[in-house]
């Protein structure tokens, strides 16, 4: 979990930001706001009280969002809220948490335990909170955490006229395989083990998918998707391995529910180059492949026969000024999706942030062909307290 480790009894924090989203070409569907500019407005506070010497910890961080062109794009959420109780080898928690699996950048295969909350960005990486009881066992051969997971919450998706919605809208009412729908109980189990040198951990899961399968419907309003979510096992492993300045890097799986079983793999390396020019400045260069064996039976992926090449520029400075990005390449249509993240901090409080999303040669026939148009760079300031 990413609860903190605060001194008093309780603690305030968290930040409010502006937004734009810049949009340089005109939408590709007559049906889309042709809005260049797209500001909007945010509050993330971090609401924290501690007792019995900081065994018992309550955690509250809620997250809102107000935007002008998107009304599906302004909403609330409770990213985290619930208790932790600590003791000398383990750990429980419940509530609405959020946790992270994974070792490579470019794409999170393994990551399941939280749903996407795509309307924030479409790089996978905004998560909804998921409503879970979370045991962890420390132990000297490694850590075993187990999840149990009541309640499944559907991924969330740009409105109708929306930029970044794609061809068609997805509609608000979604198929569940299961009789349960969103009450179908979940489980996962992981274990992770760290050395010097080694990052490593094996997972699994039974549940609802969090990734939805989209069908195409007709309705009174014309064509779009309808999202169907199936009950899926899953088995991974996720591994970082160091070697000096070199960073090895696999993220695999195995995977049944979405048709017939099928396998998935980032492997990646991250070598970095220290003192770069006049300064202290360091930069990383980043190679992963990622293959991806589901047929049209399984959700769609836009990561199945790809390379990312990238770089992370980090000055070392007083600002934490940091730059990442680079092209991801489908090695077999030509297809090319392109990111830049940069970021700075001015003064303790200030924050800065330019992120810029790119798609060329989309093929026709694949569901990001439908973005084509949507390019976009956003700034971001944020005020920290």
């Amino acid at each position: 979990m990413t609860l903190p480790r605060t001194v008093g009894a309780q603690e305030i924090r968290g930040s409010a930001f502006l937004e734009t989203r810049l949009f340089p070409w005109s939408p590709a569907f007559a049906d889309q706001r042709d809005a260049a500019i797209s500001p909007s407005v945010g509050l993330e506070p971090e609401f924290i009280w501690e007792r019995d010497a900081g065994s018992i910890r309550f955690l509250v961080k809620p997250f809102l969002r107000w935007d002008a062109h998107d009304d599906d794009r302004t909403h609330a959420d409770l990213r985290e809220a619930g208790v932790l109780y600590l003791a000398n080898d383990w750990t429980l928690f419940a509530g609405a948490g959020k946790v992270f699996w994974g070792k490579t950048e470019a794409h999170h295969l393994v990551d399941i335990i939280n749903q996407t909350d795509s309307v924030e960005d479409i790089d996978t990486e905004d998560k909804l909170g998921q409503p879970m009881i979370n045991l962890t066992l420390e132990r000297d051969w490694g850590a075993v955490d187990l999840f149990f997971l009541p309640y499944f919450r559907e991924r969330t998706h740009p409105g109708e006229r929306a930029r970044l919605r794609g061809a068609f809208p997805v509609l608000e009412n979604a198929v569940y395989a299961s009789g349960a729908g969103r009450w179908h109980p979940d489980f996962a189990v992981r274990w992770s083990y760290f050395t010097n040198s080694l990052d490593l951990a094996v997972s699994a899961f039974r549940g609802t998918s969090r990734e939805p399968f989209l069908v195409p419907v007709t309705t009174q309003d014309g064509h779009a998707l309808q999202a169907v979510y199936e009950i899926i096992d899953q088995v991974s492993i996720d591994t970082q391995w160091t070697a000096g300045a070199t960073l090895w890097k696999l993220e695999a799986l195995t995977r049944g529910g979405h048709g017939d079983r099928f396998l998935a793999a980032v492997a990646g390396v991250e070598h970095t180059l220290f003192g770069i020019g006049p300064g202290p400045a360091d930069l990383g260069l980043l190679v992963e492949l990622m293959l991806d064996g589901r047929d049209e039976t399984a959700p769609f992926t836009p990561f199945d026969n790809d390379v990312f090449f990238g770089a992370r520029w980090a000055f070392n400075d007083t600002a934490d000024s940091a730059i990442l990005g680079g092209p991801v390449i489908d090695y077999e249509t030509g297809e090319l999706f392109a990111f830049l993240e940069a970021e700075r901090r001015f003064s303790d409080r200030w924050i800065v942030a330019l992120e810029t999303r790119w798609f060329t040669h989309t093929n026709a026939t694949a569901p990001v062909h439908g973005l084509r148009r949507d390019d976009f760079v956003s700034l971001r300031l944020s005020r920290y307290f």
